[in-house]
């Protein structure tokens, strides 16, 4: 695995990603419940979530992609946990791989590299939910120090059935 990670580079994510970025992320809207989202986006809808990730502050988007290629392999983010000032110390995580790009470390790589960027920004807890059944998305939690703290049952209605989502803190 060491050496496919020298084949990754990770870096803030711009205005050049956004097409990548929201075919990568309409895969999971069509394909799987991982996300709630019904309907794919076309860039120009998904262009103001891209502009509200800037390359600095507590709400960071991160793109892993192919060496040499610049083909996307994943992304990362941080955003607001809920829109009152009280929770502004306070961030959700997500993490999106590329079908083609699983089992190879990026999901681990595009956190560190989330969390490194993040370490300096007055930060005090890090939310994620995890649509249920979701092994290999746990696992990647657990590893980052999250922490199970309850499962909102059958909270999401997609493809003709119900799904829970578990959710995780991690102290920041």
């Amino acid at each position: 695995m060491p050496s496919e990670h020298a084949e990754v580079q990770v870096r803030p994510g711009g205005e050049g990603d956004l097409v990548a970025l929201t075919d990568l992320y309409n895969h999971y809207v069509r394909e799987t419940a991982v996300t709630f989202d019904t309907e794919p986006f076309t860039p120009t809808e998904r262009r103001p979530w891209l502009l509200s990730h800037p390359v600095d502050g507590p709400h960071r988007l991160m793109v892993a992609t192919a060496a040499g290629t610049g083909h996307v392999l994943g992304y990362a983010t941080s955003s607001p946990f809920r829109p009152k000032p009280a929770y502004a110390t306070s961030v959700e995580t997500t993490v999106y791989v590329a079908p083609d790009a699983g089992r190879r470390g990026i999901g681990t790589l595009l956190y560190q590299a989330l969390f490194d960027a993040l370490a300096d920004e007055g930060l005090h807890r890090a939310y994620a939910g995890v649509a249920q059944p979701n092994a290999a998305s746990t696992r990647l939690h657990e590893r980052f120090g999250f922490r199970h703290v309850g499962t909102y049952r059958e909270v999401g209605h997609k493809f003709g059935r119900w799904w829970d989502v578990a959710w995780h803190e991690k102290e920041l």
